[in-house]
């Protein structure tokens, strides 16, 4: 959506092909626009360095982040594909996560609106965010079901008649984060993206917890600014600055220590 708020834009993200030799290239990600799509289809051994052909600086990594960064694009670069065995049987357990006391009619279903997907076959929409994009979905219906649920069901808070789909939102940040974090380059080139790192290299799953923190403090956003659907990029860019500043507050030892993970419960 623009920042007029007049229409939705959807972004999807290129990432087959990515050449990441080149720390300067630009980002891979495609807008599309249309009147109903929703989707944006240890630190103290970096050391900046600002190459004369790049504004920006680009940070070295440790051995051990560097193998971690790797491994996370690794996930990035899937796409989400309906005939995989392992995606078929993600998305069944994410449906199963979410509404356990309600059977699953099929992959292709007008259920799958309920969860807040644009149509009957989520599969169109995780082309915004790829496989990991649902890996993210599944590790918050996991790990913090209680406010999975409660995002899931907007049982918190003064509500906006017309409310974000949970889903769709669910991919906004997958992609927003890939973009925030640069993960798709060979180091990253900003301070919040070598913090990071950091994190990354000590917990495995580090992106998949950042995701959970980021869309819990993007519905605490949502409630502070009484928004409505037309307010979801104004939303999602607060919530971004609001996550770069507590990601580079000192003293940081572990995701965890972020102010904003105090806002889950399990």
């Amino acid at each position: 959506m623009d920042d007029r708020g007049g229409s939705f834009v959807a972004v999807r993200r290129i990432s087959q092909g990515i050449d990441r030799s080149n720390t300067c290239h630009s980002t891979s990600a495609e807008i599309v626009t249309g009147s109903t799509a929703w989707l944006g289809r240890g630190l103290s051994c970096v050391c900046a360095q600002r190459r004369e052909s790049d504004a920006r600086p680009s940070f070295d990594l440790t051995p051990v982040q560097e193998e971690s960064l790797q491994r996370l694009q690794s996930r990035i670069d899937v796409p989400y594909d309906s005939s995989i065995p392992e995606h078929q049987d993600a998305l069944r357990a994410l449906w199963n996560a979410a509404y356990p006391e309600e059977e699953l009619h099929g992959l292709i279903s007008e259920q799958w609106k309920e969860m807040g997907w644009q149509g009957k076959d989520p599969s169109t929409d995780f082309r915004g965010g790829g496989f990991i994009s649902l890996e993210n979905l599944l590790f918050f219906a996991r790990n913090f079901p209680k406010s999975f649920q409660d995002l899931l069901r907007k049982q918190e808070g003064d509500r906006s008649v017309w409310e974000y789909p949970f889903a769709v939102a669910g991919v906004n940040i997958t992609f927003m984060l890939i973009q925030m974090l640069d993960l798709e380059a060979v180091k990253p080139r900003t301070l919040v993206g070598a913090t990071f790192l950091k994190f990354l290299a000590e917990n495995e799953s580090a992106f998949d917890l950042l995701y959970c923190i980021t869309f819990k403090l993007m519905d605490h956003q949502w409630l502070s600014m009484r928004a409505s659907y037309m307010d979801f990029n104004t939303v999602m860019k607060a919530t971004r600055r609001q996550l770069e500043k507590e990601l580079l507050l000192e003293d940081l030892t572990r995701l965890e220590d972020v102010p904003s993970y105090k806002l889950l419960s399990r």
